[in-house]
């Protein structure tokens, strides 16, 4: 898949072209980029209440809370690989819909669980759910927009962070329709998820083509040994595992520092605003200048290090022991510059995948991403955890959290130019929505 611009590292634009305009994308990938929309608004209208939800209404307790809450995660991110196998050898229209059908049946019986296996196994369903759709659109996304890149029309990571736009703007808009449903009840947030996934399967059954050109279909075995041997895929994972597990620390370091800065953890609201505002209005014009001024490569290294200036921020003013309104600078100071961090990191991480990937493998290596980098963050949150719990120094947390992208980014490999054994994608019709 590689183009001149992936093969010297710097991205690539037709001249006059400074940006990936949503019109001008094929109508494949704008179905995509509105499915990713889709998906984050039915998603996040459900389960940024859970929690409250299991514990008061449910009546479970806190421990069993957080177990239900982390087999989702592992049930979504650890079996990502699974979905991205199943879409190459498949494709991505039958992966698709079953994940949309999984999803409505997860969400609607979420809404009528009132006991804890049926609570669990809901969660799971709603998990694997994801764990099937999300690879297959991301990878072909991917796909697509190297294609994109190779035909002139711009740099792929625009057409990645248009993605991430969407995504973002999901999970802002999710929260705000959940939180008008709840004055109903929760479930009415989750028969309201459910329909929002009814529209998605109507659509894309309706517009998802029965096989995508150029997009070829591979046997499942033997694909685990490939990812395993793959190195330079391996230090990506890490590396952007390195980026999840701080991206992560919004949900574990950040909310005991605010409450430790104003007495409550009632100013998290405003700092995760903060954050989604921030990737909706300002990815696209990052992306753009860090295409403009950096490689590829660069551009990654240029957002952990951003991670990592973050941490230190905190770590750095911790001894001070500030609080209220000027309590508050620090972390505000470390949402800010991981967010900048994660518009620079995101989109490159995703589209230096295809250039390591064999041919047809692409759905396997995008769940892989997730798969293996999750494992990162659950060996790197557990740690974080015992760090914040052992009574060190208040800076040194922070501080040990900071060196971690630093490593990452020292471990990048080079930008890849593509083996002679990888063939590129078939162009021309490849854009086509409707077979």
């Amino acid at each position: 898949m590689t183009s001149t611009s992936a093969a010297g590292g710097r991205s690539g634009q037709a001249p006059g072209r400074r940006t990936a305009p949503f019109v001008a994308l094929s109508p494949l990938l704008r179905l995509l980029i509105l499915t990713q929309l889709a998906f984050n608004i039915g998603f996040f209208a459900v389960l940024p209440f859970l929690a409250e939800h299991l514990g008061q209404s449910v009546g479970m307790a806190g421990w069993l809370v957080g177990f239900v809450l982390g087999l989702r995660t592992f049930s979504q991110q650890g079996l990502f690989v699974v979905g991205g196998a199943l879409a190459d050898r498949y494709g991505i229209r039958p992966v698709v819909l079953a994940g949309c059908v999984l999803r409505i049946a997860g969400f609607a019986w979420l809404g009528f669980a009132e006991r804890t296996w049926a609570v669990v196994g809901a969660v799971l369903l709603i998990g694997f759910a994801a764990a099937l759709f999300s690879p297959a659109v991301e990878s072909e996304v991917a796909r697509q927009a190297v294609l994109w890149e190779e035909e002139g029309a711009g740099d792929r990571t625009r057409v990645l962070a248009l993605f991430t736009v969407a995504g973002q703007a999901g999970a802002f808009v999710g929260p705000l329709l959940g939180a008008l449903l709840l004055a109903v009840d929760f479930r009415t947030a989750c028969l309201a998820g459910a329909g929002v996934f009814v529209l998605v399967l109507a659509g894309h059954a309706w517009l998802l083509p029965q096989r995508v050109p150029g997009r070829v279909r591979v046997r499942m075995k033997g694909g685990a040994r490939l990812v395993l041997r793959n190195r330079r895929f391996l230090a990506l994972c890490c590396a952007y595992g390195a980026y999840l597990l701080a991206y992560n620390q919004l949900y574990l370091a950040l909310p005991a520092e605010v409450e430790r800065a104003a007495g409550s953890q009632a100013p998290l609201a405003w700092l995760f605003a903060l954050s989604s505002l921030l990737v909706v209005t300002a990815q696209l014009p990052v992306t753009r200048w860090a295409g403009e001024r950096l490689a590829r490569r660069r551009s990654m290294v240029a957002g952990l290090v951003l991670i990592a200036v973050g941490f230190a921020v905190v770590g750095l003013a911790r001894p001070a022991g500030w609080t209220g309104t000027g309590g508050l600078l620090p972390a505000a100071g470390f949402v800010v510059l991981l967010t900048l961090g994660q518009m620079l990191v995101a989109p490159v991480a995703r589209a230096w995948v295809p250039d390591l990937a064999e041919d047809g493998r692409l759905g396997l290596y995008t769940g892989a991403l997730s798969s293996v980098s999750g494992i990162v963050v659950l060996a790197g949150s557990s740690a974080t955890g015992l760090l914040l719990d052992t009574g060190l120094p208040v800076a040194v947390p922070w501080l040990v959290l900071a060196a971690v992208p630093l490593v990452a980014a020292a471990t990048l490999p080079r930008w890849p130019h593509r083996s002679a054994g990888a063939a590129a994608p078939t162009r021309s019709t490849a854009g086509s929505v409707r077979s």
